[in-house]
């Protein structure tokens, strides 16, 4: 079991970015998980936001360790071909380290405050599932071309190529069955939702046959969920070995309301017992 920390780069100077990434690497969780917003969420009031992919430039020179990632990519903010590029110039500045999870966006009040187009729920999965597919062919294929409704390419190459091999962990966070789930079931390397247990085996169960009808092999896809620590710790290591029992092989944490101590905490008397084979 692999555990990732989430600690969204908001409402926070930078300094308190990277004694956070700094943090979870030197307590040992595998990777750290910043959002993909320029505006702050979750919480009350105005502050600072940092865009995510200079965010994860500048934590690879920070870190030599831990996994980095954004939980998760909009597919609406960038280019799919400026998206790949970004990707491949942090893997190759955190030397194979980055995780690239996306997903089809939903805060439509953040697209209209910045100007950012935010097409229906069914053109962003359009745009998801074409995406998907330029961001393998680009880092996989010289002269790529792709015809689709959204973006077009015409016998691109982008090099370097990642320094993972044959690409970048490509993460797809979906939950809807009918749409998002098929499009992880034939992309992805990695799932996310979020849920507990007992919401998230039974889709994980789902995904296995979608995998089988898509013609994969189920176990090549990471399941991946969200780890509540605001629960009390007996709770915490249930939940834990639930998601474990159902097949999970990666979990993530936020960053709790408790603070510092709490992970302190979590990472001293949980997580060599999670993390253990």
């Amino acid at each position: 079991m692999r555990i990732g920390l989430e600690a969204s780069q908001q409402r926070m100077p930078w300094d308190e970015v990277v004694s956070r990434v700094r943090f979870a690497e030197d307590v040992g969780f595998d990777g750290w998980w910043g959002f993909d917003h320029f505006q702050p969420m979750y919480g009350e009031g105005p502050g600072e936001c940092f865009e995510g992919y200079t965010t994860l430039a500048a934590l690879a020179g920070q870190t030599s360790r831990i996994r980095l990632g954004l939980l998760v990519t909009g597919v609406t903010y960038r280019h799919p071909s400026i998206l790949t590029a970004s990707a491949v110039t942090i893997d190759h500045a955190s030397h194979g380290r980055l995780e690239l999870a996306i997903g089809s966006a939903w805060f439509e009040p953040e697209h209209r405050a910045l100007g950012v187009d935010f097409p229906s729920t069914g053109a962003r999965l359009d745009q998801l599932e074409e995406a998907l597919t330029i961001i393998d062919g680009l880092q996989t294929t010289d002269g790529f071309s792709f015809e689709g409704e959204h973006w077009q390419l015409e016998a691109a190459t982008y090099d370097p190529k990642p320094v993972q091999q044959p690409r970048i962990p490509l993460w797809v966070a979906a939950t809807g069955p009918k749409r998002g789930m098929p499009m992880a079931a034939r992309h992805a390397d990695a799932w996310h939702s979020f849920g507990g247990p007992a919401e998230m085996v039974p889709r994980s169960e789902h995904l296995s046959r979608l995998a089988e009808e898509a013609g994969r092999d189920p176990a090549s896809i990471l399941r991946s969920a969200t780890l509540d620590l605001s629960q009390p710790w007996d709770a915490v290591r249930a939940d834990a070995e639930a998601f474990r029992a159902g097949g999970f092989g990666y979990l993530i944490c936020g960053w709790p309301s408790e603070g510092r101590a709490h992970l302190e905490h979590f990472a001293e008397h949980l997580l060599p017992e999670l993390t253990a084979d």
